[in-house]
């Protein structure tokens, strides 16, 4: 997140190297330890340009953009820490995540395998070990929900939270340029504003008035059920005292006003509130009873932990409690919000998602909370997404983002669930034909009917994968493996819950016949001679044959059918046999060993005359390959 509200989300650098300032790196490290990390930033790219690249300052650059969620700039910074000596598994965890983010998921996977090396007992290694290719999945499942930009209240500054109690919709936001700008990403300390829901949109964004705002950060909202009292929580500032910790960091805490007069009056201190650690991000339950927040206080689990606290009829407060490690990971756990059914949603970079933080969504257990699920694609993406409230009867809700796309750094965006589609699971086998065995390691690709590549995957130890489409349609199953003929299977529409198929392959020895035609012909489109994938994958087993038999030599002889000129015919099939063979080339085989030549239309397959069909013409249309060496 680039929201400078991010100091709640509290900080922990996890570092193998002394951390003691010398001269060099003195202001910026004061800087840093400020967490005015742009500012920081800027300071250690100054002592790169003199000369001063130790790892130390590596690994605080790196930091300090991971920090402001500029995953591209710190992962080059992480890169070189994280190939030294005694690197600590943060910074392997950090690293990771900025590849993930940065889309290069098989990167990513290494990194955390080396994570979970160095802990495997971190709940974030073990869920990656169950399952190592979540992300892929999760790209490729059916969204559930759809976002939209509030984009008559967002800014260009960061917008985030938003709740809605009855027409009054209430968030934060940097704009407010009369405030004084915060160090951490140079915006303005942020306020409360309240909106109203207009329609179907919401608009008409105004400060909010009482006692609420100071010259400070206000963050996160909520309100009772009978609307008479807020929550909130702001820096640590009560009672004109600007109070900080032993470090000199200003912490976040939570307080409470009441509406008198149709004013906010009078600020109020939770008694659990703190000047060593944070508590922040105040939601309560549809009773009123139990308010949630978020701290770093100790005894967590992780940088910063979900806790609960009981609140009774006189609105005195309990002892808080963290929620369950369920719920609670090494990483971050933030903006928890409970809707009408006691379910709880949170955001987490602890849990397994998409990149940055992502939505989760836990079931009401008894007093406790079920496993959290992502709420996927659509909701979340691989930047931060944070801050959702959600209305289970209405369907709708609200979350913030600084997703691409956006008005601002971060902004407000309504959620709708989505209907969700018909869908079948195809669990597919590769097999080897003539041993039965599984192949391990095979490329399965998953096509619609019109040959549109909809997915790609490798199949497991036993030979397997699995995919889920939507029903009432037909499917096309390739796999192609290494010594085996590539081969496909078309699935038949259908609306049951899965679809079984299995994909034999043959090893590359039993389809080798010298001198003799030893693949299937590839096709092409009337007047065309682009390769089509139907004729890519036919093109992919005849590479798989020339790296297994590296002294072998092909010839591929292409054709048109009987449409149009002879000398027409001769050039476009002569294309066509260009483009085979430079296909074959692209993917690693030597230009000396494969050679085209075009014949036009003066070797067909249908000798038809002017009588053809279009079927017959189709055969035509081809290129063929043959051993000549």
């Amino acid at each position: 997140m680039k929201k400078i509200y991010t100091i709640l989300l509290l900080i922990v650098v996890s570092t193998s190297i002394a951390t003691a300032q010398n001269s060099k790196t003195k202001k910026a490290d004061q800087l840093y330890d400020r967490l005015a990390y742009t500012d920081a930033a800027e300071a250690y790219q100054k002592l790169l340009k003199k000369g001063e690249g130790s790892k130390y300052v590596f690994e605080r650059l790196a930091n300090s953009y991971y920090y402001i969620n500029d995953t591209k700039k710190a992962e080059p910074y992480y890169k070189r820490v994280v190939k030294g000596k005694k690197v600590a598994p943060e910074l392997m965890y950090n690293y990771a995540q900025c590849l993930k983010a940065n889309g290069k998921i098989g990167d990513y996977n290494t990194w955390m395998q080396k994570f979970a090396e160095e802990k495997p007992a971190d709940s974030r290694a073990v869920e990656f070990m169950k399952n190592p290719n979540y992300v892929p999945q999760m790209i490729e499942a059916f969204a559930l929900f759809e976002a939209k930009n509030l984009a008559d209240i967002n800014s260009e500054y960061s917008e985030f939270g938003g709740l809605l109690v009855g027409k009054d919709f209430y968030f934060s936001s940097a704009r407010n340029t009369s405030r004084k700008k915060y160090d951490w990403n140079e915006q303005p300390f942020l306020d409360v504003y309240k909106a109203e829901m207009v329609g179907t949109t919401i608009k008409n964004a105004t400060l909010l008035g009482g006692d609420v705002n100071t010259k400070y950060h206000e963050g996160n909202v909520t309100v009772t059920a009978d609307g008479k009292r807020m929550y909130f929580d702001r820096n640590d500032y009560f009672k004109g005292k600007f109070e900080k910790n032993e470090d000199g960091v200003n912490q976040i805490n939570i307080y409470y006003t009441e509406k008198i007069d149709g004013n906010w009056k009078g600020v109020f201190s939770v008694p659990f509130n703190n000047s060593e650690y944070s508590v922040g991000h105040p939601a309560l339950s549809p009773d009123g009873n139990t308010l949630y927040f978020v701290s770093d206080m100790p005894g967590g689990k992780g940088d910063s932990d979900i806790y609960k606290v009981s609140i009774d009829t006189k609105g005195n407060f309990g002892k808080p409690e963290r929620l369950g490690d369920n719920i609670n990971t090494e990483g971050k756990e933030v903006f928890p919000y409970v809707d009408s059914n006691g379910a709880l949603y949170f955001s987490s970079n602890g849990h397994q998602g998409l990149g940055g933080l992502d939505g989760f969504y836990a079931e009401a257990n008894g007093s406790n909370f079920k496993d959290p699920i992502n709420l996927g694609n659509g909701a979340n993406s691989v930047a931060d997404d944070f801050a959702f409230n959600y209305n289970p009867n209405t369907k709708t809700g609200f979350m913030s983002s600084n997703r691409k796309g956006g008005k601002g750094s971060d902004d407000i965006y309504m959620i709708s669930a989505i209907e969700a589609p018909c869908v079948v699971t195809i669990n597919s086998q590769v097999l080897n034909e003539y041993t039965k065995g599984p192949i391990s390691g095979a490329r399965v690709d998953l096509y619609d009917t019109s040959e549109n590549k909809l997915s790609t995957k490798t199949t497991d130890a036993n030979g397997k994968v699995s995919f889920e489409v939507e029903c009432d349609k037909a499917y096309v199953v390739q796999a192609v493996a290494t010594d085996y003929e590539s081969n496909a299977v078309t699935t038949k529409e259908a609306n049951k819950t899965t679809i079984t198929t299995t994909v034999a392959l043959k090893p590359i020895e039993e389809i080798i016949a010298d001198g003799k035609v030893i693949l299937n012909p590839i096709f092409f489109d009337y007047n065309k001679h682009n390769i089509k994938s139907q004729a890519a994958f036919e093109l992919d087993k005849l590479v798989s044959i020339m790296k297994k038999y590296p002294e072998m030599v092909i010839k591929a002889e292409s054709h048109t059918d009987n449409r149009g000129k002879d000398a027409y015919n001769l050039n476009l099939s002569e294309r066509r046999a260009q483009a085979t063979v430079q296909y074959v080339i692209s993917k690693g085989i030597a230009a000396s060993r494969i050679t085209g030549q075009g014949f036009g239309e003066s070797k067909p397959i249908n000798n038809c005359g002017d009588n053809c069909s279009e079927k017959q013409h189709q055969e035509n249309r081809r290129s063929e390959f043959i051993i000549v060496k």
